[in-house]
């Protein structure tokens, strides 16, 4: 596995998560401080800075200490390997998609010419 890969792997492993979707949204508006960014979730303190660990080793979210305060933000750069990675496999999830949508169209078709038919 290449270097790109794995970090392509290591996005959607963080995404995969609710709580760090959650924490990434939450994010978005501008920089906050980990105390802050913790005040909605249930958890302690420690389980918001391992979800934060996960999500800068993927790229999502940088952290800094400033003074006594953590502060993190979002790292939209983060996001860029893995919308490339699905922006090349969208043309062919499209057609594939498209071919689906004539399968279930010529079904629902040949089931409405046989309920004309007599048993």
């Amino acid at each position: 596995m290449n270097r790109k890969e794995h970090n392509i792997d290591r996005v959607f492993q963080a995404l995969g998560d609710a709580t760090r979707r959650a924490m990434l949204e939450r994010l978005s508006p501008g920089p906050m401080s980990v105390s802050l960014l913790a005040e909605p979730f249930n958890m302690s303190l420690a389980a918001i800075v391992q979800h934060l660990q996960v999500l800068e080793e993927a790229g999502l979210v940088k952290t800094e200490k400033l003074g006594r305060v953590r502060s993190c933000r979002v790292e939209a750069a983060g996001l860029h390997a893995a919308e490339q990675w699905l922006r090349a496999r969208r043309p062919e999830w499209d057609l594939k998609l498209d071919r689906l949508a004539e399968i279930l169209n010529e079904s629902d078709e040949s089931d409405e010419s046989d309920k004309g038919q007599p048993d």
